[in-house]
This record gives structure tokens, sequence and C-alpha cells, in this order.
């Protein structure tokens, strides 16, 4: 671990950031981290619990002069998206993130950095393990699973916080105040197919589809960014006439967009499929020249695999993917420049007898993601594939009539000389699921800026961080009185 990132401002975040950082925490596999949490408390004598589903709940009496202000919940997510270069030697089972310093960045060397939502985490730590910070009392909810299903959020039960004002900070842009975000549901789509014998005669080629910049599958999904798995069967559908498809494996979690693919196929006729694959890389490379400058395409021989699909399973696998939706599918009418409703294609599988097609569906409006939910599931339909919904959790409703709202947008103005923009988001927080047992709570969303959130290019601006942490300071000062 850099020393550089323990020395910078403040000082507090950053060093509660690296301790954090050195403990494995993948989603669905946060026994270490709920140790280290419920360990980092009771070393405190803070009131410590860990409910049903795993969530841990700190709670820390108002300072002295803050007891009439109003309880709040300070929120964050344990968990942590891991993803890595195809080149990087990382294990996220026993491995600490490495960080480094890049001028006014903080970035990992070829992983996720897990800023997301590790800063806030920090932040809370911080304030928990003070003693000059003036608050009222602090419920510090950290929840377990936000990244692949939420489940952390939606198993907490009522009764377990009693505060009246939610301050989540897992936004990323520190001019944003969050007032919305998107509700999701993961769609799978499965199928069997007969394996078949390669011809005797046919040439085995693994095509790779690599360095494309991915990211966050709700905040970047606007970007128009590149798909692995779609541009894979771009070219699986382009040299179609030549080719079977023996092994395709694309991607990896449905909140990135995917980054990699790598598919094994075998022809008869090497010639008309190098000359299909040359044509359709250069079309795909020509249209993301822009946004994807360090996109490769390649293929290279490999050994023949033990069977195929058969070219009409090929044929019809290319063409479901091909009218699979994939990206933004309609644009919010009442919120300018917000995304209400896309589709991730995340995850394609296809191997030993047997394809798996993961993506994760979102919209800020319940019915617009279940409309996008069955368009996906009649085009799979088509295809002869069973579907199956999982993980559903819903969207959070923007409430014009907030306090805290109030009090934060003028603490912005007074602090920063400029207006912050008060916006929804087209990413899964987990206020809308909070609110489920908890309706009355008001919530608000912000945080430092990070950008690459999901990707090996993550990065946490330092400036940013400090600029955040001020501000989450004096909204601390300024909690409303109870009433």
């Amino acid at each position: 671990m850099s020393e550089a990132i323990r020395n910078l401002e403040p000082k507090r975040v950053w060093n509660n950031f690296a301790d954090l950082n050195a403990v494995p925490r993948a989603s669905k596999k946060e026994e270490r981290v709920i140790a280290f949490m419920v360990e980092f408390g009771k070393k405190l004598g803070l009131e410590t619990v860990i409910d049903p589903v795993q969530n841990v709940i700190i709670k820390k009496p108002a300072t002295k002069g803050m007891e009439n202000r109003k309880t709040i919940v300070l929120q964050s997510h344990l968990d942590m998206v891991h993803q890595k270069n195809n080149d990087t030697n990382f294990d996220f089972d026993t491995e600490g993130i490495k960080m480094y310093v890049d001028g006014d960045w903080v970035r990992a060397e070829g992983t996720t950095l897990g800023a997301d939502n590790g800063l806030g985490v920090a932040s809370i730590m911080s304030i928990l393990e003070s003693t000059d910070i003036p608050h009222p009392a602090i419920e510090a909810l950290f929840t377990i699973d936000e990244e692949t299903g939420m489940t952390g959020a939606i198993g907490l039960q009522a009764g377990y916080l009693t505060g009246e004002i939610l301050l989540n900070l897992d936004t990323e842009d520190d001019d944003e105040i969050g007032v919305g975000c998107a509700g999701g549901v993961d769609v799978t789509a499965t199928k069997k197919y007969e394996q078949q014998t390669i011809p005797t005669d046919a040439t085995a080629y693994k095509i790779t589809v690599k360095g494309l910049q991915g990211g966050h599958s709700g905040m970047d999904i606007i970007k128009g960014l590149g798909n692995a798995n779609k541009m894979m069967n771009r070219i699986m559908y382009a040299t179609a006439d030549y080719i079977q498809i023996a092994e395709i494996d694309g991607g990896s979690l449905r909140n990135a967009i995917p980054r990699e693919s790598n598919a094994i196929i075998v022809t008869q006729n090497t010639s008309d499929f190098k000359t299909a694959f040359d044509k359709i890389v250069t079309e795909i490379k020509n249209e993301y020249a822009t946004l994807e400058k360090d996109l490769e395409i390649t293929f290279t021989d490999v050994d023949a695999p033990k069977s195929v699909l058969s070219s009409k399973d090929t044929n019809n696998l290319i063409k479901t993917i091909y009218a699979t939706h994939n990206g933004v599918f309609r644009m919010s009418p009442d919120i300018e420049d917000l995304v209400e409703t896309s589709n991730n294609i995340a995850r394609i599988i296809v191997k030993d007898g047997n394809i798996k097609i993961g993506c994760l569906t979102r919209s800020s409006v319940e019915s617009g993601k279940w409309d996008m939910a069955f368009t996906l599931k009649s085009t799979f339909d088509l295809g002869g594939f069973d579907v199956e919904f999982g993980g559903s959790y819903p969207g959070w409703k923007p409430n014009p009539n907030s306090a805290i709202l109030k009090v934060m947008k003028g603490l912005y103005e007074d602090l920063f000389n400029e207006k912050p923009n008060i916006l929804a988001c087209h990413a899964g927080l987990e206020c809308g699921i909070l609110g489920t047992n908890y309706p009355e709570m008001d919530m608000i969303s912000f945080g430092p800026t990070i950008k690459g959130a999901h990707s090996p290019d993550e990065r946490a601006s330092i400036s940013s961080t400090q600029k955040y942490w001020k501000y989450l300071l004096e909204t601390l000062k300024n909690i409303p009185e109870k009433a």
C-alpha cells in the first residue's frame, strides 16, 4: 500500500479507505468485511448490531449541544465490484486493492478501485471514530450485496432504525444531489443445445474482443460505449456462413458493461472466413474509433474443441442475440438527459451443451422496467429460450418537498458559490428499497467524484473528496431540530 494514499487529505478518510481496501469484499463474499466493521464498531465502544441478512448497524450518540437534532442514518454499502484487466495477475479473494496516486486521482493497479462505495464507508467510519466533529445522533448502516442484487437493503426489516433523515453516500459526482434513481431486474435466458462432433477438415480459431472501456451499466449506458458481447455477435453474424460456434465466454457482472469476450469457432472455409472477419472488424473499429481507442479484435489458431453447435443452433443463437436490445431503451420525458429505461447484455456463456445469457434491465418507472423485461422475454421466447426474472428492486421516487434537500441545497450554494445539480440517476441506489420499510424517512444521496466505476479504469478525485468531506461535515452541523 502506497503511503502516498494515507498522506492525502482528509487523512482520516483516506486512511480508513486504505484499511477497508485491504479487506477482500466482493458481493456475496462479504464475511471478512462484515467482521472488519463489527470489530471497528466494538473497538470504539459503540452499539454494534448485525441484522438477519448481515447488514451492520453502528450507533453513536449526538455530540454535546446536538442532542435536539433529528437522528440521521449515514448509509453506504460494503461490497465492491471485482473487475480486472486480462493481463493483470490479481486474486480478489486474497489480496487487498493496490492503489496509487495519479495527479488528482487515486487509481488501482489493473483492477477496480472500490471507491464505489468504499469512500462512503470510509467517511462514515471517520465520523464514528471522531471526537471533534459535531453531529446529531447517528445510525450508521452498512449494507451488503448492493452491487449484485441489493439483498442487504431488501432484507433490512422495519424497527432497526429510528432515524428521520438518511444520507446515502453513493452518488459519484460532487456537484450532484441525488433525489431519485432507477429500479432494476435481472433477466436470464437459458437453453440447451445438442453437441455435435466437429468436421475432420475443420480449423479452430479463438476470437477475442478486448480493450473496451466498460463501465457502470446504468450511469455509463448513455455514452454509447462498446459492448463486447454485442460486438462478438456482430462478428459471428458476419461470418455465420463459414463457422460453427464451439464456445463463447463474454462479459462478467450484470452491472458492468462488458469489456471483453472470447469465442472458439471452427470453419471449413478459412479463406472466406478471414475475408468476412476482416471486413466486419474494420467496420466495427471505424464506428467506435472515437469512443473505443484501445479496442482490439483478433483471432488465433487453437486446438480443435470437442464439440460445436449445429449450424441451425449457431444461427438461432446469433439471431437471438442480434435481436436482443442493448443500451438505452427510452429517455425520460420529464427530466432532461435522464435515461429512463435501458438494458445491458452483461454475460454470455456457451459451453458443454448449455447457453446462458444474463441481462440487467433498469428503469426509473416501474411499468417501464417490466416493459423492457417483457420485450427481452419475447425475444428470447422466439429463440426457444427459457427466461427467468430475478433480483427485482424498486426505484426511488423524488420528493420535491424534502426538508433535508432544502437544507443541503442552501449549504452547497453558500459553500461553493454555485447551484448544485438536483437530479435522479440511472443507477440502482438503495434509497428506494430502504424506503419500503421506512416510508417516512427523508432521503438524499451525494458523494465525491468517481469515474469509471465497475471497471479497472475506476478512479476517485482527491480534490473532490476534500470538497465532499467539507460538505458532509457542514451538513451534519445543520441537521434540523426534532419536531
